[in-house]
């Protein structure tokens, strides 16, 4: 009788991400702070395109003053706007760059100081929605669909001053109404729990993700987590990353790093905690993220203390932070982990971890 063959499982290949970097053009600025004017030379806007490609970036991100400056001061017709942004498609063309998002940046105008789709005055709510409609407008010129809603203004410094579940319907009809005005955008929500408001409406991942469920489209509604509104929060960011990955609404992020619950310092990525960066780097990388375009985002602030040359550093070496902890990341034994866990050995575990990252 002819033995049979035995049947040799195929060991599957762990899923992994796929990463490509971007960041916005604010990020490379001249160090003037709340207590203190600029200390930098400023560095022209095509001159930061340039440079993109030369430190291993291929995306930028947008606000959409930052694409088309003036936009939002009411005096350049829709028509303006979408002629700018499509000669700046060009030279993102030109520099081989990619468009990644457009946000509306509203919380320097007038209109938004108390808020713009939560202010108490109607005409400032309507500023609101037009000039992100516009935002949209020229996010299609650039070739993106991703829209990003930063809520900086939504919320209060005292509690009394707004009904909290009007403001929170306030704001879902706003995304409702832009969610109405281009049935291809995508709104993605970065959560922030306070600052420059004492107290924002959506604070959380856990917030946004539901704001999408008063919608006509939650499908359409997602999020980008950065590092420090998640530490802000007292949260961690690896398992804010983890909650909005279980529901396939992580469509973004912005990476840095922060030292304890202040102002959002925007550090270096990893420059506080390399291990809490290592767990950032690690979910992102076994949930296969940016496998299905997504880009992996820094918003990072060179230090106000830094000269002028060097004022790039603090860009191009949050991209080696991320590659390093990927490298000791893909390094590690999943078998191994596995039977820690099932051995209840969390110090074992701990000292593997620290090990890794600890070695020349």
């Amino acid at each position: 009788m002819a033995t049979a063959k035995k049947a040799v499982a195929k060991k599957e290949k762990p899923v992994q991400g796929t990463f490509r970097f971007s960041f916005g053009p604010w990020n490379i600025h001249e160090g003037a702070d709340s207590f203190g004017p600029e200390v930098r030379k400023t560095i022209p806007f095509n001159k930061k395109l340039e440079l993109y490609k030369k430190m291993g970036f291929d995306g930028i991100q947008f606000h959409d003053d930052d694409a088309v400056p003036g936009c939002g001061d009411g005096k350049m017709t829709q028509a303006q706007m979408i002629k700018a942004a499509t000669e700046l498609k060009k030279t993102l063309d030109n520099h081989g760059l990619t468009a990644e998002f457009v946000a509306p940046r509203m919380w320097f105008n007038p209109n938004t100081i108390d808020g713009g789709y939560t202010s108490n005055d109607p005409k400032c709510r309507k500023y609101a929605i037009e000039r992100t409609k516009r935002a949209i407008d020229i996010a299609n010129a650039l070739g993106t669909r991703n829209i990003v809603f930063w809520l900086a203004r939504e919320g209060t410094y005292i509690r009394e001053a707004k009904d909290p579940v009007w403001a929170t319907e306030r704001i879902a009809e706003a995304a409702q109404a832009l969610l109405d005005y281009d049935k291809n955008i995508r709104l993605m929500i970065e959560s922030k729990p306070n600052e420059p408001v004492d107290h924002a409406y959506i604070p959380t991942i856990g917030h946004a993700i539901a704001l999408g469920l008063l919608t006509t489209d939650p499908s359409r509604i997602g999020c980008l987590i950065e590092t420090a509104h998640a530490l802000l929060a007292n949260l961690c960011p690896s398992d804010e990353m983890g909650y909005a990955l279980a529901h396939k609404k992580l469509w973004s992020v912005h990476l840095n790093d922060q030292n304890g619950l202040k102002f959002d310092q925007d550090l270096t990525f990893g420059a506080v905690d390399p291990r809490r960066a290592l767990n950032q780097v690690r979910v992102l990388d076994k949930a296969g993220y940016g496998n299905n375009g997504e880009w992996v985002g820094l918003d990072v602030k060179v230090m106000r203390t830094q000269k002028d040359k060097g004022g790039l550093k603090h860009l191009e070496y949050s991209r080696k932070v991320f590659l390093r902890l990927l490298e000791i990341s893909r390094s590690l034994d999943d078998a191994k982990i596995e039977a820690l866990r099932a051995e209840r050995d969390y110090e074992e575990l701990n000292w593997y971890i620290l090990d890794a990252i600890l070695k020349k």
